[in-house]
């Protein structure tokens, strides 16, 4: 089976929106430490805070690059084979004849990036192919339509439904 992997795209779209998450969560950090609730002379929170600060900036720089090298999906008649993850990887694989429903989606960061997610929609749930050009996405949803509709046409056949 040959995965394909991301453009570049979308590594600047994963830096970016690591950055953003990061900016929050050090202002959500920030405001709990101007208003602490406990006594101002625990040292601990300050040290756990500075801690907490390195962490997320390390995770900030660190994470895309893992996530950019791991990403990889493939797409054939039978199946949707997407692998991805950070600390762990996870590994989805859904069969082509299980799919209900296709959209796909922009978020702000990916409409500067020029990238987009192709969600399927199955019997179990959502799987997304994310951080792929526009253009490319649109390409896989167009065949993977095509093919959801010649499955049908399968399908109606062989029950005697034409």
């Amino acid at each position: 089976m040959k995965y394909e992997k991301l453009s570049k795209n979308a590594l600047y779209c994963m830096y970016t929106a690591g950055i953003l998450t990061a900016v929050v969560v050090i202002a959500i950090l920030g405001a709990v430490n101007y208003f602490w609730i406990f006594p101002k002379d625990i040292e601990i929170g300050k040290w756990i805070s500075l801690a907490l600060l390195i962490l997320i900036g390390i995770d900030a720089l660190i994470s895309p690059v893992f996530r950019y090298h791991r990403y990889r999906y493939s797409i054939n008649e039978e199946c949707i084979d997407i692998q991805e993850g950070y600390l762990f990887v996870k590994r989805h694989i859904v069969p082509i004849e299980r799919l209900h429903k296709l959209e796909t989606a922009k978020g702000p960061i990916d409409q500067i990036f020029k990238v987009a997610k192709v969600v399927v929609t199955t019997a179990g749930g959502d799987v997304t192919i994310s951080f792929l050009d526009e253009k490319k996405a649109e390409q896989i949803a167009e065949s993977l339509r095509r093919r959801i509709n010649e499955i049908v046409v399968e399908q109606r056949r062989e029950n005697g439904e034409e």
